[in-house]
C-alpha cells in the first residue's frame, strides 16, 4: 500500500499570501495526499481563506491561542500522528516552497529509508543570486554551528524549513523537549541525533517574492549561538556521556580544560609582562602554549570522531 503522506502547513496572520500558497499545492498532479492548515489563532481573517477551499484533501485546526512557531508545528504533528498519517512533510505559507518538490522530498522517505528528508537551496552548485545577502551570510553561519550542535556534519542549510518525516521517526522524538519558538527546525536535529535517525539534503530552489520574514536578525544572531552551544552541551551528555560513554566526552572534556587552561594562563602572562615591563620565563611560557597546544589537538579529535559518528 502506499503511505498516506500529508503536507501540514502552520500559518499565522498569513492572508496576503496563503491563498496562492494553498491553490500552488492543491493543483499538483503528484500521488495522493491530504493538506492539513494548522493555524495558530490568527487574527486577520486566515481561517476563512482555509474554510472557503472546497477541496475535500483540505483540512483546518485551529488552535485555542498563539503557540509560535515550534509550538504550532508541535501540533500540527500530534495531529498528523493521531490521523495516521506515514509521512508528514511540511511547507509555509509564504509561497517560498516549490510545491512541485513535493516529490522530490518524500522519495527518499518511501524508496532509500531516511527518517528525514529536508530541502537545501545550496546543493548541486544551485544560484544565489536571488538570496538575500544577510540571509546568505547568516545561513553560512548558522549552519556550522548547527552542524556542531547537532551533529549531523553531512548536511547544509539547516534553516530550511522545506522538511518530510516518517510517523515512525516521529515518534521516536521526544516533541515536548523541542523548542517552541523559531529554533524549532535547529532543535528538531538535534533530537533526532539522538536516535541515530538518517537524514537527507534534497536540491529545491527557493522562491522569494515580497513576503516580509517574521524572523528578527538581532534576535536570531543574538539567541541562536546561545540556543546551540548548550544544546550542542546537551547532545554530548546525552549521547556520548549518560547513554553510552565515548572517548568523544572524554578528548571534548580534557581538551576544553588544558585549552582554556592554557589560554588564560597565557594571558595573564601577557597582561603581566606588559605591566612590569619584564619578559616572562621560557619555562613559564611553556605553562601556557602546552596545555594550549594539547588541548586543540584533543578538541579536534573530538571532532573528527563526531563527524565519523554522524549517521548515514
Amino acid at each position: 500500500m502506499s503511505p498516506r503522506v500529508t503536507v501540514l502547513m502552520p500559518v499565522y496572520n498569513g492572508l496576503p499570501y496563503l491563498r496562492e500558497a494553498i491553490e500552488s499545492v492543491l493543483c499538483q498532479t503528484f500521488t495522493d495526499f491530504e493538506f492539513l492548515i494548522i493555524d495558530d489563532a490568527s487574527t486577520d481573517g486566515t481561517d476563512d481563506i482555509v474554510r472557503g477551499c472546497r477541496d475535500p484533501r483540505l483540512r483546518l485546526v485551529r488552535l485555542p491561542f498563539t503557540h509560535g512557531v515550534g509550538g504550532t508545528m508541535t501540533a500540527g504533528y500530534r495531529e498528523a500522528l493521531a490521523a495516521g498519517y506515514d509521512i508528514i512533510a511540511k511547507m509555509d505559507g509564504d509561497g517560498q516552497m516549490p510545491p512541485e518538490y513535493l516529490p522530490d522530498l518524500v522519495a527518499p522517505l518511501t524508496r532509500e529509508g531516511f527518517a528525514y528528508a529536508k530541502g537545501n537551496r545550496f546543493l548541486g552548485g544551485l544560484p544565489t543570486s536571488h538570496m538575500p545577502r544577510n540571509r546568505l551570510l547568516g545561513n553560512i553561519v548558522l549552519t556550522f554551528l548547527t552542524k556542531a550542535a547537532s551533529g549531523y556534519w553531512n548536511i547544509f542549510d539547516p534553516q530550511n524549513g522545506y522538511t518530510a518525516i516518517t510517523a515512525h521517526a516521529l515518534r521516536r522524538i521526544n516533541l515536548n523537549a523541542v523548542d517552541q519558538g523559531y529554533f524549532f527546525e535547529n532543535d528538531m536535529l538535534v533530537q533526532m541525533n539522538l536516535s541515530n535517525l538518517r537524514i537527507k539534503d534534497v536540491q529545491i530552489p527557493a522562491q522569494y517574492g515580497h513576503e516580509i520574514s517574521g524572523i528578527r536578525p538581532l534576535y536570531v544572531g543574538l539567541s541562536f549561538p546561545f540556543l546551540l552551544f548548550r544544546k550542542f552541551l546537551y547532545r554530548i551528555y546525552e549521547k556520548y556521556i549518560l547513554r553510552d560513554f565515548s572517548p568523544i566526552a572524554l578528548f571534548l572534556i580534557t581538551g576544553s580544560l588544558l585549552f582554556l587552561w592554557g589560554l588564560s594562563f597565557g594571558i595573564f602572562l601577557w597582561v603581566r609582562s606588559k605591566a612590569l615591563g619584564v619578559p616572562a620565563a621560557t619555562g613559564t611560557i611553556m605553562l601556557a602554549i602546552v596545555p594550549l597546544i594539547l588541548g586543540f589537538q584533543l578538541l579536534l579529535q573530538a571532532i573528527v570522531l563526531d563527524i565519523q559518528e554522524t549517521p548515514r
